[in-house]
């Protein structure tokens, strides 16, 4: 008998069902379902597409940290797979206990709609649901005056021009030189280019190559963060300023994947 759907796909019940404090946690134990999957399913085709739908779904849960709520249809898009064959990874990775499935409906008509696709934390790193803590890390945190000033009268804004110190060397010295010009904490530039690595997928999983090469990706980071800054002085509301970034990036990783000229 088909259960009764209860939960109603709001910006409410993602941030409920929200699983980790901050992207970096969530990161880790991605990497080791990744390990997971790798010494549990012996075809090795099969572990490439479990890895890549898993990926995919990190990557598309850095809003609500852990929860996404893409389609299956869209899943099979963006991995070129049928909606059966997608149907079964996700079953496989429910088995496994890395995914939860919660069927969820519209508040407009009370009809069913896509999914929310929960990545379920490591049994180690599983702990009480507490509101997570103001970090650096965290896309979820809120924009202060340390960001980049906002006024509700559209204004041009000033911004300092003394750029941040100590920021850690795997930072690429163009993008750092870049994002200094804005915020002065290396810890939060260094979180920018975190967001720009983590969205650049594995699309081999033999040789792990990934999608964008070093080069690709410093261009990359730096357009998004351009238009970050564009936004932002036109004065759009930014209250996840990470969250906010990672969309940015991973819009335009799509759209620069299919440019033959970029990625020639």
């Amino acid at each position: 008998m088909k259960k009764h759907i209860t939960v109603i796909a709001n910006a409410d019940s993602f941030h409920n069902l929200s699983t980790f404090k901050d992207i970096e946690d969530m990161n880790k134990t991605v990497r080791n379902y990744r390990e997971v999957i790798k010494s549990t399913v012996s075809r090795s085709d099969v572990q490439s597409r479990l890895i890549a739908l898993l990926e995919l779904l990190k990557r598309h849960s850095c809003k609500q940290i852990g929860v996404s709520y893409m389609s299956k249809n869209t899943i099979a898009e963006k991995l070129e797979l049928s909606y059966k064959t997608v149907q079964r990874l996700m079953k496989k990775l429910e088995e496994l206990g890395m995914i939860r499935q919660i069927p969820m409906k519209r508040k407009k008509d009370m009809l069913q709609t896509a999914n929310a696709i929960q990545i379920i934390p490591a049994k180690n790193d599983v702990s009480d649901k507490i509101p997570p803590k103001k970090s650096e890390k965290c896309p979820t945190i809120k924009t202060t005056s340390g960001y980049l000033k906002q006024n509700n009268n559209n204004k041009r804004k000033s911004v300092s021009f003394s750029h941040a110190n100590f920021v850690a060397h795997w930072v690429p010295e163009s993008f750092a030189k870049l994002t200094s010009y804005y915020y002065q904490k290396a810890e939060t530039i260094q979180e920018f280019w975190k967001v720009v690595k983590q969205n650049n997928a594995i699309v081999n999983h033999v040789d792990g190559s990934r999608a964008f090469t070093d080069l690709q990706l410093i261009t990359i980071g730096k357009r998004a963060f351009k238009e970050l800054v564009m936004k932002i002085k036109a004065g759009k509301r930014v209250k996840n300023v990470y969250g906010y970034f990672n969309g940015i990036v991973n819009n335009l990783m799509d759209k620069l994947f299919f440019d033959h000229d970029f990625m020639n």
